[in-house]
């Protein structure tokens, strides 16, 4: 049973950042919006890029495959992403949002650290390469 945990873990945090991704690709000039409404210039560039890592990095985090190369990087983006999104403190749902994206960043790191366990991508080919 104990190899399964890392495998909904990876589930359960990706999820949030794949269906994040999707959105934005499903709406980039409302999220263009929203970013240029909290003050972020080239919002074109910079939708490209949450897209790429969202959707990136919650698909290496999914699989297994790169597991902590894709949590590192998703836990880089939370940095800026929640400073400049959720800086607002004073404002109940944005502390929430505050400590939600420090709640997955602590999950990121337990992955970073510890990688995507027995039922990843990552072990299966580590499992390769010590037979051969």
């Amino acid at each position: 049973m104990n190899q399964y945990i890392p495998l909904i873990s990876r589930i359960l945090i990706s999820i949030i950042f794949l269906m994040a991704g999707f959105g934005k690709i499903m709406d980039p000039q409302g999220t263009m919006g929203y970013m240029a409404a909290m003050g972020m210039p080239f919002t074109g560039f910079f939708l490209f890029g949450a897209i790429l890592m969202e959707v990136g990095g919650g698909l290496s985090v999914l699989s297994g495959y790169k597991t902590k190369w894709g949590a590192w990087a998703l836990f880089l983006f939370l940095i800026p992403t929640t400073l400049i999104f959720h800086h607002n403190v004073g404002d109940k749902m944005q502390m929430i949002m505050f400590l939600k994206n420090l709640a997955i960043m602590g999950g990121l790191l337990q992955l970073a650290l510890y990688g995507g366990g027995a039922c990843s991508l990552d072990n299966r080919s580590s499992s390769r390469k010590d037979k051969s």
